[in-house]
């Protein structure tokens, strides 16, 4: 069973819970994951940059945080984790990028799944990060979302 919690913290734009969450359990199907929980949380610019401070030491807004409730190496159990989204983040670079705001939801919620799955793009080899970006594009590509 897939469990997917989504909240809304933020006022600025109104989101779709039901289809998120829907977003939320085809990735994890794709990625085999048909046991799995996980927290979806979306913010505005403010909070997101104070947690960014307070757990990766970076004074800055950003997209996403993934927080994995498990570390280490390989997978334990079905409590993945939680994924935090600027929604302001999100908006501002759909319309730099020239994409719906809805597509670059989607990247952005692959790409938090993805690190609450294992997967790396900092720190890591060229051959991981692309191994990365790889799986993101092929779950995008098979939704058929970008």
């Amino acid at each position: 069973m897939i469990i997917v919690d989504v909240q809304d913290m933020q006022e600025k734009i109104a989101l779709d819970e039901a289809l998120v969450r829907r977003w939320a359990e085809a990735m994890l199907m794709e990625l085999d994951r048909t046991e799995a929980e996980l927290s979806i949380v979306f913010v505005d610019d403010r909070y997101i940059r104070r947690l960014n401070r307070q757990y990766l030491g970076r004074d800055r807004a950003t997209n996403v945080i993934s927080f994995p409730q498990q570390e280490g190496e390989g997978y334990y159990g079905a409590h993945l984790g939680d994924i935090v989204i600027s929604i302001e983040r999100a908006e501002a670079e759909a319309s730099q990028a020239g994409m719906t705001f809805d597509e670059r939801l989607m990247q952005l919620l692959v790409h938090g799944i993805c690190h609450l799955c294992g997967f790396d793009h900092e720190n890591v080899s060229a051959e991981r990060a692309s191994e990365m970006e790889g799986v993101e594009q092929a779950i995008l590509d098979k939704l058929g979302r970008c």
